[in-house]
């Protein structure tokens, strides 16, 4: 049994967000504790309960039963934290007839108090949340406050898509456009400073844009019961994800909340207070939160930080999806929106760039130029290669490296899970990813289970570093790839410069070849150590050259890789093979 010393499991609470590992996980897709909960507990056909093992778009049967039984597996790999997907109850399908499929992703949420019953009880939540904490493991939850399943509809068009309807256009306070009948007289309007519940009580008639109703029998669909109300939605059809509509629209049919009004806000506030309080949640991964004003975070987070003080969490970890590379617009919702992170879309961009995209690895130094502009700098930023949207890094490398054969390819993901584990950042890791998943693209394609598939299209995936098919249990501590994040881990969780130290630029080709940086402690590594020393090769040819160092290094330690001992103050020479990587400890020597 790998499980963490009883010191550590009652001091994980104290370590800061930036100490560490995260795996993120959708239950369905990770393994099957209890095939009695498969169908949710419901009867009839796939279309009801939304259960089809052989079906990649609908549930295939993981839960949490499943993932306590495989906490060993997860801590073995150096995981310190397990971002969980959602686990509230969902409507188990939804879509246009042909064109269905299940809420098994967790995000069509209608119940946001109670846990999906496909993937157990609140019973077995919470031995989850404790299992977890009794090895020092924190527990991030995916919460959802942008939308909600796909209830609502509008008598304009029943049978399709609704076109995204405009403030100018279809103002708040006239019936279907500028020539329609008064409604919502008393409103005005939900500028920042409008945003107050006497205001927001003169908002009454929905039908400013379209007519939203709830269809007969699903009138109480959802929980709490204030969210079955049409009132406290946006109802202005899909979203184009562009202009107004990107914070106003329905993300792809879904429920758009009107998180503008403080019901919404205080409700949202009262809903997932209530997860903290009820389990002792670590963390909130927030999804879509570019889709949600700003006015709605600044009184969400602290409200949630708040909350989890006061429920002996002081390192709560909450950081949001803004699905862009922008450093600028990430960076913004920090600063503007309060987020205390932000998934960092950037180093995901750049990395792919840089080690499936060959491009010179000043791609990098451009990157990390940019971390000033986060509010707090960019230590706790979550960093990963893929995930269930946007699909596997591997397949990414596979896709630009087509003449490449499995070594190169399985080196250069390698080389990614390196820079994930030793460059700044929160290192979060796919789920699969460490036993050579290649996905076929994004969404549906990547989400693979790693107990045995029998969905068609995942089952003829060749993998990386295996001769084994997800048709079998991909549960492998000997895979090459958990092997290599495991001793990442290991050597991360040794060296606290890897994890809470800044990063200082020491080299960065203009062409595929050296990227190397020093991270050092705000006070100085561990005597005589001065700072640690990251080098990666990025070119497909051995590497040999000089690097810059601090002059004041006279004696290096290897920590991965072969270091060389300076050979003039200021100066040192590597050597890296392809795709390789060189961590060395920089030390003045004793007299």
């Amino acid at each position: 049994m790998v499980a963490g010393s009883a010191a550590g499991a009652q001091e994980f609470r104290a370590r800061p967000a930036t100490d560490e590992t995260i795996y993120f996980l959708l239950p369905d897709r990770f393994e099957n504790g209890d095939a009695g909960n498969d169908r949710g507990g419901m009867k009839g056909s796939r279309l009801q309960h939304g259960f089809d093992p052989a079906s990649k778009g609908f549930y295939l049967g993981g839960d949490l039963k499943g993932l306590v039984q495989r906490l060993d597996y997860i801590q073995g790999l150096g995981a310190t934290a397990i971002w969980l997907g959602p686990i509230y109850k969902n409507k188990p399908v939804q879509g246009a007839k042909g064109q269905e499929s299940a809420g098994y992703h967790g995000y069509w949420i209608t119940d946001f108090t109670s846990v999906d019953p496909h993937f157990g009880t609140e019973a077995d939540m919470r031995a989850f949340v404790e299992a977890a904490h009794a090895r020092g493991m924190k527990v991030y939850l995916d919460i959802i406050t942008n939308h909600t399943a796909d209830v609502i509809a509008y008598r304009e068009c029943p049978d399709t898509s609704c076109a995204y309807r405009s403030r100018a256009d279809y103002p708040w306070k006239r019936k279907g456009g500028p020539q329609g009948e008064p409604i919502n007289e008393l409103f005005r309007g939900d500028a920042p400073e409008q945003l107050t519940p006497e205001n927001f009580a003169g908002l009454t008639d929905p039908r400013w844009a379209y007519s939203p109703f709830v269809p007969r029998g699903e009138e109480k669909a959802k929980t709490p019961a204030w969210l079955n109300e049409p009132i406290f939605y946006n109802n202005r059809g899909d979203s184009t994800f562009t202009g107004e509509s990107k914070i106003y629209g329905d993300f792809v049919g879904l429920d758009d909340l009107m998180t503008t009004h403080p019901r919404v806000v205080a409700g949202m506030i009262e809903i997932y207070g209530g997860w903290i309080d009820r389990f002792g949640i670590d963390g909130f991964r927030v999804d879509t939160a570019r889709h949600v004003n700003p006015e709605f975070w600044q009184a969400f987070v602290p409200a949630m930080l708040e909350r989890a003080k006061a429920r002996g969490i002081p390192n709560f970890h909450i950081f949001g999806e803004v699905a862009d590379p922008n450093v600028a617009t990430l960076a913004r919702f920090t600063r503007v929106d309060d987020f205390p992170a932000v998934l960092d879309f950037g180093f995901q961009q750049a990395v792919m760039d840089v080690v499936a995209g060959n491009k010179a690895p000043d791609v990098l130094a451009t990157l990390f130029s940019n971390d000033a502009l986060y509010a707090g700098g960019a230590e706790q930023l979550p960093t990963f290669l893929g995930n269930h949207d946007m699909g596997r890094f591997s397949t990414f490398v596979r896709k630009a490296n087509p003449e490449a054969g499995d070594a190169e390819q399985l080196a250069r993901v390698k080389l990614a899970h390196a820079m994930l584990m030793l460059l700044r950042g929160v290192p979060t890791i796919y789920s699969g990813d460490e036993q050579g998943f290649v996905g076929d693209g994004i969404d549906q394609d990547s989400r693979e289970p790693l107990f045995p598939s029998k969905v068609a299209v995942y089952n003829d995936n060749r993998l990386l570093g295996t001769s084994a098919t997800t048709a079998q249990a991909n549960f492998d501590v000997t895979h090459p790839l958990y092997l290599h994040i495991a001793a990442l881990a290991k050597l991360r969780a040794a060296e606290p410069s890897l994890r809470r130290g800044g990063q200082r630029l020491l080299q960065a080709d203009e062409a595929p070849g050296l990227f190397a940086v020093a991270r050092r402690l705000p006070e100085g590594n561990r005597a005589p150590f001065i700072e640690t020393i990251v080098a990666f090769n990025t070119s497909a040819k051995p590497l040999k050259a000089n690097l810059m160092i601090d002059a004041r290094i006279d004696v290096t330690k290897s920590l991965w890789g072969r270091c060389a001992m300076p050979s003039a103050p200021g100066t040192m020479p590597v050597e890296i093979e392809p795709f390789g990587v060189l961590v060395c400890a920089g030390a003045v020597a004793v007299q």
